[in-house]
């Protein structure tokens, strides 16, 4: 058994010696956009304080990110993956099939999914989940024949509701690699569609077509997806004050001068009432973290103190003014154990 252990840490040192002589000395991250700026911060800080290379950060949205981080192991993949949702079965099922055997999950904070317009919008919106859902769904329940679906056929948001403005539905958002398309339809999307009883009884049924329904977005031109770039959002706000755009909050509270958030069912995507778990469109974050380069990538223990450390995550931390939602003390301490300990995640 002593035998063994001296043959790994052996091993180890070699990859280690080997990495450096790829020229791989730095921790090497991807993943989501709304991530994004935390760790990039988060990245700074541990650069300026210790004397490792400064980590490199790559926005890919967390489904690109995924498909990188779980190509495999070795120099020439990522370190840590960031993640505005948590990991897929299938993502995770694919990492296995690659080699990355031991993936350790950390969660981070919370975020809110916005809905945001132009601080020159000459209206304030207050949007309902289910007014959410027949604006953007791509099938929405027939009026005139319950229980059958029609091509959403609206228009204009006055349609949906005559207490909505008379203008052309047009909202900007996340394409389908984006974690925070994958929130929104999960959160805003099926909220609002599972309010028809017909639907949410199909979640038993037939899941599938559930889902179909619930997390189908129309692609008539009333959503346009943007990529990843949520400053080319902001730009597109900005020329057109009527129409919406689909954030983490993290964004909006960079923005603030620039954008203002809708009311969903009544809350305002607020610090405070993503916090108090009032707002109904919110989620946690995460980093992925692949246990085997520990040791082979240098500094990876190093910046994982750095991240889950009070002065960075904790309720006055450095991420907090960068909009991160921190956790509840006893979550951040059972994750920063996860983290110091690098406990793999067992399952899905």
């Amino acid at each position: 058994m002593r035998l063994l252990k001296t043959v790994t840490a052996a091993a180890l040192g070699l990859l280690a010696l080997q990495a450096l002589a790829a020229g791989r000395d730095y921790i090497y991250v991807v993943g989501s956009s709304t991530v994004y700026p935390f760790t990039t911060t988060v990245a700074e800080h541990f650069g300026k304080a210790t004397g490792f290379p400064t980590p490199k950060v790559e926005s890919t949205g967390t489904g690109g990110g995924m498909k990188l981080f779980c190509a495999g192991v070795g120099v020439q993949h990522p370190d840590i993956e960031d993640a505005s949702r948590r990991i897929k079965k299938s993502e995770f099922d694919r990492c296995q099939k690659n080699g990355v055997k031991d993936i350790v999950e950390v969660k981070i904070g919370y975020d809110g999914i916005v809905l945001a317009h132009s601080r020159r919008a000459p209206f304030k919106w207050d949007l309902t989940r289910r007014q959410i859902f027949l604006a953007l769904a791509k099938q929405i329940p027939d009026p005139k024949q319950p229980g059958k679906l029609i091509p959403n056929p609206y228009q204009k948001w006055r349609q949906i509701d005559p207490s909505l403005p008379d203008i052309a539905i047009k909202v900007y958002g996340p394409p389908p690699t984006s974690g925070t398309r994958d929130a929104f339809v999960e959160l805003a999307m099926e909220g609002g569609c599972k309010t028809f009883d017909w639907i949410k009884a199909l979640k038993h049924e037939d899941k599938h077509r559930y889902k179909e329904i619930c997390h189908g977005i129309r692609e008539d031109g009333a959503y346009v997806e943007a990529g990843e770039n949520d400053n080319l959002i902001v730009q597109k706000l900005e020329a057109d004050p009527t129409t919406l755009g689909i954030f983490g909050y993290s964004f909006l509270d960079q923005n603030i001068d620039k954008i203002a958030g809708a009311r969903v069912d009544g809350v305002e995507p607020t610090f405070e009432n993503i916090a108090e778990g009032k707002y109904p469109v919110s989620r946690p974050l995460y980093i992925y973290v692949k246990k085997a380069h520990v040791g082979l990538i240098p500094g990876i223990p190093q910046f994982l103190d750095e991240y889950t450390s009070e002065k960075a995550w904790g309720d006055e931390g450095y991420l907090a003014d960068k909009g991160l939602i921190p956790m509840p003390k006893e979550e951040r301490e059972k994750y920063r154990k996860i983290a110091r300990e690098l406990i793999p995640l067992k399952s899905l």
